[in-house]
């Protein structure tokens, strides 16, 4: 358990409270050595001879300052790391445990997978294990102190919530962090990224991201790019509003790059294109919103949890999206690896004999590409005045977020194909390659916002008649233009939803359609019994790279 300067989190000794024996943990499943074989291992690695001599000489500092937030993701998510680790004595139950940063396996609902573990904390380890939504509610602070994405919520000596940012609590890791960035600085050539991670140490150290945020934009020549600090929400089950510890270091693809690097021109022509009201398509993106493709070599923390990410589509802070949009990276590398080694064998299965040709890897490029696209389209900020769509819709942004980046990529695909942006283009092969996405991607659970996202808009196609199974095969076929009718309409109530800020609505959405029925999960427990992986885990570092 951890020391802050404020006293021990009830959280921590509530969950712990099984751990002050001396016994070891044990497995509650049987088959966890068969889990650890689910993930398939993937070697990160990229062309170094592209780097300077002073860019792989800045590697390690990048690599260390990247461990420091994958030791701070371990407090995220269960507190301390060694404590954890250390009443663990098989070796395959510690290597899960490893994998996905506790004892609640990430691709299973969450479920617990060590004997003396209950249901994971919604709030994780960043609020009191005993809060309620009532008592948050009624706590008199102001909304910037209760909804700051880098802070924890904890208990002071008389038992009353307060707030503790994060560079207080974890002081020497944070300190640690900003000076191996300052270090980078002193080695970086290209302007932006030195700018960049200059304001990016000073924001670990303040807690306040805007201008480096701002300047992680403003990077166009650099080739090593760092994606830094805490990021994401999905870990904060309770409000969806504290922000996860996650480091990931890149290598930009040029030739990629120039590939896909037109789209950003047409962004004003997409958002325009929206099947929606005019209301609802006001806000106008950046120029200054990039799509590139990168090589990622590093993967530390939240990232690495489990299920890896593909793509980012980065910052959160709808104040930078208003002033430059946000940046789309495409981990290419980390994209053909699910594809190979995970899309591919499920498609063999799950989907009509006939259609499989149809799932392609360019395909699959393209939708991923639109989807972090999409997260810069639409609405940020509601048509009615009630402030910005995330503080609408709270725990359910993510999900909904999510689940209209899915649908827009697909949209947007068939846009620039009717605009003559693609050549010789198929669209089944985007739109068969999209449903194989969705058995991959439910497989992560309906617990994450991922998983509930991808239901979705599976049991809106079943519904629509978009996407059909064969009884006797147990195999699903796409219906061109059912599934074109289904993409507008879905795009349309996701879209509404998110600008009227209608809390009401999401809710019903995710929880009548967010769910696998008992068809599919039988037909994913298919895809279990065929072996093929549920997720990659890596070999990475800086000897991978020979560095």
């Amino acid at each position: 358990m951890y020391l802050n300067k404020l006293g021990v989190t009830v959280l921590i000794a509530l969950l712990f409270a099984s751990c002050q024996s001396s016994e070891k943990y044990q497995s509650s499943v049987p088959d966890i050595q068969q889990r650890v074989n689910e993930y398939a291992e993937y070697t990160l690695t990229t062309d170094i001879s592209k780097l300077t001599e002073k860019e792989k000489q800045m590697l390690p500092y990048l690599f260390e300052c990247a461990d420091i937030m994958e030791e701070l993701f371990w407090k995220d998510a269960i507190g301390d790391k060694q404590a954890f680790l250390s009443k663990i004595s098989d070796p395959a139950l510690k290597l899960y445990a490893e994998i996905n940063y506790g004892p609640w396996d990430r691709m299973r609902n969450d479920s617990a997978f060590i004997k003396g573990f209950g249901a994971k904390p919604a709030g994780a380890q960043y609020y009191p294990a005993d809060i309620t939504s009532e008592e948050f509610e009624k706590w008199k602070v102001p909304d910037e102190v209760k909804k700051n994405w880098y802070s924890l919520i904890q208990r002071n000596k008389d038992g009353k919530l307060i707030n503790v940012p994060y560079h207080v609590v974890y002081s020497s890791e944070i300190e640690k962090a900003a000076e191996l960035l300052k270090k980078a600085v002193e080695l970086a050539e290209d302007e932006g990224l030195k700018n960049y991670l200059n304001l990016r140490a000073e924001a670990l150290l303040t807690d306040d991201y805007l201008a480096s945020d701002l300047a992680w934009m403003d990077m166009k020549t650099n080739t090593i790019d760092f994606v830094v600090g805490p990021i994401e929400s999905y870990e904060d089950g309770f409000l969806g509003i504290r922000a996860a510890h996650s480091g990931q270091i890149l290598v930009k693809d040029w030739v990629w790059s120039k590939k896909v690097e037109h789209f950003n021109n047409l962004l004003p022509e997409l958002q325009r294109r929206l099947p929606v009201p005019v209301e609802y398509k006001k806000e106008v993106p950046s120029a200054n919103s990039d799509n590139n493709v990168y090589d990622v070599i590093y993967y530390a923390g939240d990232c690495n949890a489990a299920g890896k990410n593909i793509a980012i589509n980065l910052p959160n802070d709808p104040r930078v999206h208003e002033q430059k949009g946000s940046r789309k990276l495409q981990l290419r590398n980390a994209m053909q690896a699910k594809f190979d080694q995970i899309l591919l064998p499920i498609s063999n299965v799950l989907v009509a004999p006939d259609q499989q040709k149809n799932v392609k890897f360019d395909a699959f490029f393209e939708n991923v590409m639109f989807h972090e696209v999409a997260h810069g389209l639409g609405v940020k900020k509601t048509i009615n005045g009630k402030g910005f769509v995330k503080d609408n819709l709270k725990d359910l942004y993510s999900s909904l977020e999510e689940g209209k980046a899915d649908i827009l990529g697909l949209f947007f695909v068939t846009q620039l194909y009717e605009m003559g942006e693609y050549e010789s283009k198929d669209l089944m092969d985007n739109y068969v390659t999209f449903m194989a996405g969705i058995f991959r991607s439910v497989r992560f659970g309906a617990s994450s916002a991922h998983g509930k996202a991808n239901m979705v808009r599976f049991n809106y196609f079943m519904q629509n008649g978009a996407i059909s199974r064969d009884s006797l095969s147990g195999t699903y076929r796409v219906n061109f233009d059912k599934m074109t009718e289904a993409m507008n309409s879905s795009a349309a109530e996701i879209i509404t939803i998110q600008g009227n800020g209608d809390y009401d609505k999401a809710k019903l959405m995710i929880d009548e359609l967010g769910i696998i029925k008992p068809e599919l999960q039988s037909d994913l427990d298919r895809i279990a019994q065929s072996k093929i992986p549920i997720d990659i885990v890596f070999k990475q570092g800086l000897h991978v790279l020979g560095l």
